[in-house]
């Protein structure tokens, strides 16, 4: 009986101290998402995204007051530093500095198509969230990606074939090889004449477009990304175009098109390592 009794002592005792572990438990988590709201709010801040901010306190229920007090301790965001906004939706870019706009155009975004070749997958969307400029760019040359002549071989009802250097490909006057940094018909009399390759006239032999190699001449498309470029990374930019029809479309590949006067004095205005906001 005595044993029971100190027995019961004892369980309670375990209990208690088992209570006492989940309360601290339940604590420590509490405060630890607490440190990851506060970190994360306070990136938002610092990267001037306040619509997100917004949506972050309505998700979280968070009161004005306690979120006030925590951004009061936030690093502060400099009111003159000048930034850009797309919306895809709207198709519409500006150029703000605070309230400030001071440049507003149309734009043409990604299609949102989905093209499939072989075992390979594309998905043609402008990127959403906060890129920044890495480079500017005059009279950039397009290297067309490998999507490119899939898709160019579809809508034209032909195959394709990859030229690796140090390939021929036989023609009924001669062959396709690659010399040096270009793609050439070798003729059976022995001339060398280089082809010409520009975006929708593509090299063709034998019914199938030639995907040119790397680095070669013809592998470069001249004046189809416009006269200057902004590149954001990954493959993405704002350029100009040489189809300025497309303006205000959902008709690109992921990039965001401009009017190339438009595109020249954005050029001008914006300098590296300003952000721009894609919503």
């Amino acid at each position: 009986m005595g044993f029971m009794r100190h027995g019961g002592r004892v369980a309670w005792g375990l209990i208690g101290a088992l209570v006492l572990v989940m309360i601290g438990s339940t604590v420590l988590l509490a405060n630890t998402a607490n440190v990851r709201y506060e970190r994360d709010v306070t990136r938002i801040v610092f990267n001037d995204n306040m619509e997100l901010l917004e949506e972050v306190r309505r998700s979280v229920g968070a009161v004005s007051d306690s979120l006030d007090a925590m951004l009061s301790e936030a690093p502060s965001v400099p009111n003159d530093r000048p930034y850009l906004v797309v919306s895809i939706e709207e198709r519409r870019l500006w150029y703000k500095q605070g309230d400030r706009v001071l440049f507003e155009t149309r734009v043409a975004v990604g299609s949102g198509k989905t093209l499939v070749g072989g075992s390979n997958q594309w998905k043609f969307d402008t990127p959403r969230g906060r890129l920044v400029v890495q480079r500017k760019d005059l009279e950039p040359a397009w290297v067309p990606p490998d999507w490119h002549f899939v898709e160019q071989a579809r809508k034209r009802g032909l195959g394709i074939v990859r030229l690796a250097r140090g390939q021929n490909i036989p023609t009924a006057d001669g062959e396709v090889t690659v010399v040096g940094s270009n793609v050439v018909r070798r003729t059976a009399s022995g001339d060398v004449v280089p082809l010409d390759a520009a975006d929708g006239r593509e090299i063709v032999v034998n019914g199938n477009i030639v995907v040119p190699p790397f680095g070669t001449n013809q592998r470069k498309y001249e004046g189809v990304l416009g006269t200057h470029r902004l590149y954001l990374g990954d493959g993405y930019a704002l350029h100009g175009t040489n189809q300025p029809s497309s303006i205000g479309q959902a008709v690109s590949h992921g990039c965001i098109r401009l009017r190339n006067e438009d595109i020249e004095r954005l050029y001008d205005m914006v300098p590296l390592g300003t952000p721009v906001y894609i919503y």
